[in-house]
């Protein structure tokens, strides 16, 4: 039987084509959500904060949102501590005490009363003595009622002083002239107007400023703790004192 044969296969190899799947890029997107997310639990987190703070914070928050270059500029505006801007430890004494008397001296009357307001530091804090003169400067003589100049003055201290954190101590003092027919036991004393000429410093200072929580004693000396004490008479020992206390 005869033998056939095939005709040589004279065509180019066929190259063999391997598909593989392309390669596999991970994205960043879930980068952004997590941080979305992230950001939307702090907001709450903030809104919560808020919701359970003080008012003064609040207004606080408000202002700084409201106008933060001229809040920041704002002695007092900032949100640290309490809420009410710097406080007086002993490292800010200074800066306090300058800004305090910068507020006085911006007060028309404050150069006729400018000798009888005395600054001074002590263990407490920073002290502000009011010193009577003999026709009562800052309270009428034998009374508890403030005179105009003692009631504007307050009102300056209150509106610097309320936007402290500190706590604040109101010290009455007086001199050795007795009352009469004031004895130990009975009529009205130098005790009752010590007392209750720094009552009537706190109302006003509660009425322009003052939070209510700030002020932490209330003290009546009589004429136990004398400015001057080689004359008990003299009537710079007829003071109030306001004591602005020192951070622990």
């Amino acid at each position: 039987m005869p033998k056939f044969s095939l005709p040589e296969d004279t065509s180019p190899p066929v190259p063999l084509m391997c598909h593989r799947p392309p390669a596999y890029h991970p994205s960043g997107a879930w980068k952004v959500a997590y941080a979305d997310f992230v950001t939307a639990l702090m907001a709450l987190f903030i809104v919560l904060w808020l919701m359970n703070s003080s008012t003064q914070v609040k207004k606080s928050v408000s202002g700084y949102f409201k106008d933060p270059r001229g809040f920041t500029r704002n002695p007092g505006g900032g949100v640290g501590s309490s809420g009410e801007g710097i406080s007086l430890n002993r490292d800010h004494m200074g800066e306090i005490r300058k800004q305090l008397e910068q507020a006085l001296k911006a007060m028309p009357e404050f150069k006729r009363i400018s000798e009888n307001v005395v600054f001074s530091v002590t263990g407490e804090g920073l002290r502000v003595d009011l010193l009577e003169n003999e026709q009562g400067m800052f309270f009428v003589t034998g009374s508890p009622s403030p005179t105009t100049a003692g009631a504007k003055l307050l009102e300056t201290l209150a509106k610097e002083i309320g936007r402290l954190p500190n706590g604040l101590i109101i010290e009455g003092h007086t001199d050795a002239h007795p009352f009469r027919n004031a004895g130990p036991s009975s009529g009205y004393s130098n005790w009752e107007l010590a007392a209750d000429r720094a009552n009537a410093a706190r109302r006003l200072l509660h009425q322009y400023g003052v939070r209510a929580e700030q002020v932490v004693e209330v003290r009546g000396f009589a004429d136990q703790r004398p400015f001057n004490a080689r004359d008990l008479f003299d009537p710079k020992n007829r003071r109030v004192s306001v004591v602005v206390k020192f951070t622990a």
